[in-house]
């Protein structure tokens, strides 16, 4: 693998963000720190990227006041935001984490880790929610029998290499619910087919906040994240409107 050019990040961070202004200021500082930490073991450099995606609150300044380079996107959608701050990207290695996320300090350096041997196209870190509804324990632990035979990982955290991006052309924009299931369902395929198959850095555990789920009707979080409605009619914005203009900040 060649070396980096001096000065250009090894790997950009893309945080999707809406209205995140409650959440940026606990929870952006751990990712920077996982960063920077792996900036300083390694000696190359990396980038933290938050897409602002039409936020109506300071999310954008927040952001880059905390230290990241703020890129806009007008246009709702998480996987347009992705794809935006992905085309923003210098790094050869992208790592997608969510705003509302606790990041383990080794995160970075694990990931970069995995993509910079040649072992594997990408991966994902799996979440770890600690719910206090029984309801949505259920729930999770329906996505858990899931994900158990079929694979697959959220997009809380994923990560890939740039040439894979660009070779699946990144996630679906106009996909409203399951693009993160999608996008790793292809880069699956993919990595299987030039044998550096995905990996799951199960050692590791991203902390995503619990609250569409604790905050939403017991019923009304069931019927909108289980496993069979997230793939009715992903396309359809009108269908998500309640996902997307009515959801839980």
């Amino acid at each position: 693998m060649n070396p980096p050019e001096p000065h250009r990040p090894v790997v950009s961070v893309v945080i999707p963000a809406f209205n995140e202004a409650g959440y940026l200021p606990d929870h952006l500082p751990t990712v920077l720190d996982s960063l920077r930490t792996w900036e300083k073991d390694s000696g190359h450099q990396g980038e933290v990227i938050v897409v602002d995606n039409a936020s109506t609150d300071d999310t954008a300044a927040l952001a880059a006041g905390l230290g990241a380079r703020v890129v806009p996107e007008p246009v709702r959608g998480i996987g347009r935001a992705r794809n935006t701050g992905a085309a923003a990207a210098h790094g050869r290695f992208l790592v997608f984490i969510d705003a509302d996320v606790l990041f383990p300090i080794e995160g970075i350096a694990d990931a970069v880790a995995a993509m910079d041997s040649g072992r594997s196209v990408g991966g994902a870190i799996p979440p770890h929610y600690a719910p206090t509804k029984r309801a949505t324990r259920l729930l999770f632990a329906m996505w858990a029998l899931m994900r158990r035979f079929k694979g697959g990982a959220q997009g809380v955290t994923q990560f890939c290499t740039r040439d894979a991006f660009a070779t699946l052309g990144g996630y679906e924009a106009e996909m409203y619910m399951s693009e993160d299931v999608e996008f790793f369902a292809r880069l699956t395929r993919y990595g299987r087919n030039v044998g550096r198959p995905v990996v799951y850095l199960s050692h590791l555990r991203v902390i995503p906040s619990p609250r569409r789920f604790e905050t939403w009707p017991s019923w009304r979080m069931i019927w909108w994240t289980n496993p069979v409605v997230a793939q009715l009619a992903p396309r359809s914005r009108r269908f998500w409107n309640r996902w997307y203009d009515k959801t839980v900040r």
